[in-house]
């Protein structure tokens, strides 16, 4: 899918849009049934969450996947429970992208910078980031390059760390920036409803 191709699915969805909380609320249904949800700051236009959801091979709703924004926290359980907890201080890796870069944290990793390293792996369109002293590993891919089809380049990451946690960036190309900034204009003409006026599917 190219970039174009991926322009025009977005046009061509049906969009619901909600103001709430200086938030800018858009329900995406494609015409193959998938949905996705974004959240724009009101004030900065950046975008705050998207998530994605289908329905399974018998028609039922499935679980909304987060592709940015901090995972949804988990329901608040007994001390009793014989429930499995993730330990709190195991790494969380999650995308927080900004106006010209995507980016990605991963929290709860206290080694130094010069431990960790970050690539391109062309063969499979994905990024790695491991450390020397093999505590951490992780490959992941940028779904916004893969939906429009443009290359990876090894040049457009970077890496920061500080307070216990990696920031990875990846300097977006400018057909992404393009496609964003027309998005942006679609959206914001969107007659946004207030909170309760409009059956919208979002969470």
């Amino acid at each position: 899918m190219s970039v174009q191709s991926w322009a025009d699915i977005l046009r061509s969805s049906k969009k619901t849009a909600l103001i709430h909380d200086d938030k800018r609320k858009i329900h995406f249904l494609f015409t193959d049934g998938k949905e996705m949800t974004e959240e724009y700051d009101l004030k900065t236009d950046e975008l705050l969450v998207r998530k994605w959801r289908q329905k399974s091979t018998l028609g039922a709703q499935g679980q909304w996947q987060i592709e940015v924004g901090e995972p949804l926290a988990s329901p608040v359980t007994s001390l009793d429970s014989e429930m499995i907890k993730e330990n709190c201080s195991n790494p969380v890796f999650l995308r927080k992208d900004t106006k010209t870069s995507f980016q990605w944290r991963v929290r709860n990793l206290p080694y130094p910078k010069d431990v960790f390293s970050v690539l391109v792996e062309p063969s499979d369109r994905s990024i790695i980031i491991k450390t020397s002293n093999k505590k951490y590993y992780k490959k992941f891919s940028i779904t916004d390059l893969d939906r429009s089809q443009l290359p990876l380049d090894n040049s457009a990451l970077s890496l920061t760390h500080a307070n216990n946690t990696l920031i990875v960036s990846y300097k977006k190309p400018k057909e992404i920036l393009t496609l964003e900034q027309e998005l942006l204009k679609e959206l914001k003409k969107l007659k946004g409803t207030g909170e309760g006026d409009v059956d919208c599917k979002t969470q």
